[in-house]
């Protein structure tokens, strides 16, 4: 990432607005278990196979219709170890879709599981962005006037969301920018290890301004109020114990950095 850009964009997050400002629309939302149903019973009608660099766990690109409805999704049934030590599975794209919601963040797509080609994966909503975060970046792109403020604590929100679910793979690509500066966020299968750290602290290896500068307070609070039966009501058996363990953990950290950071610069600065 260039770090004078996001050294900016995290500087700026203390700016005006106030309340968790969901990535999908209230329309999109209401819609969420329409898609569900969709992903789940639409019609196969065109198929393609993603490859190369940028595809690296080799998803599906289908072409689904219902009802007179033809929406894109992406498949994808990788499961196990990588090069590189990297654990992937398709369960952690639906558990990080169906956490997000639970917590009304609703930064993921929707995403189900639907058999495919005789195995079992993720099926999630294809999104189409104005940009994405490379593109941003690379065109020197700037949020306008108002929306500088929430797009950059949407920032903060992801890091939070990534620190919770354990993320090691969020890079420029996924972080998909809508024409209006929402945030949607996608490819999280190799979210939910078991290492009991965060990601974004002062010792990200991108400089120590990749922080969670400033959260909602209704956030702060879902995060609170997340149990052992919250998470699996919400994720299902998409985690295994020791995942869910380790995200109540990280929870915990999350928590204690929060506390530490508004004891050293008090709540107005922290908290919104």
């Amino acid at each position: 990432m260039k770090r004078v850009l996001l050294a900016l964009l995290a500087a700026a997050v203390l700016g005006a607005g106030t309340g968790l400002r969901a990535q999908l629309t209230a329309a999109e939302q209401a819609d969420c278990d329409k898609w569900e149903d969709f992903l789940k019973t639409a019609k196969i009608v065109d198929q393609e196979q993603l490859t190369g660099p940028l595809s690296v766990t080799n998803p599906w690109a289908l072409t689904l219709e219902k009802d007179g409805v033809r929406h894109k999704a992406l498949w994808k049934d990788v499961l196990g170890e990588r090069v590189g030590g990297f654990k992937e599975t398709w369960k952690g794209e639906i558990a990080a879709y169906r956490l997000s919601r639970a917590m009304g963040l609703n930064m993921v797509p929707p995403t189900v599981e639907r058999e495919y080609r005789g195995n079992h994966g993720s099926c999630q909503l294809w999104v189409e962005p104005w940009n994405n975060l490379e593109t941003i970046i690379k065109k020197k792109l700037n949020p306008p006037g108002i929306k500088a403020a929430a797009f950059f604590r949407n920032l903060c929100l992801q890091r939070a969301f990534d620190n919770l679910i354990y993320n090691v793979d969020r890079h420029q690509r996924n972080y998909l920018i809508m024409e209006d500066w929402r945030m949607v966020l996608i490819d999280h299968s190799r979210s939910f290890g078991t290492k009991k750290k965060l990601i974004y602290d002062e010792k990200y290896r991108e400089g120590p301004n990749f922080i969670m500068a400033s959260l909602p307070r209704t956030f702060v609070e879902a995060l609170k109020g997340l149990t052992a039966e919250s998470v699996r009501a919400a994720v299902g058996e998409y985690l295994s114990e020791n995942e869910l363990a380790a995200t109540l953990a990280r929870r915990d950290l999350i928590i204690a950095w929060l506390d530490k950071r508004i004891a050293e610069l008090g709540e107005i600065k922290v908290l919104y």
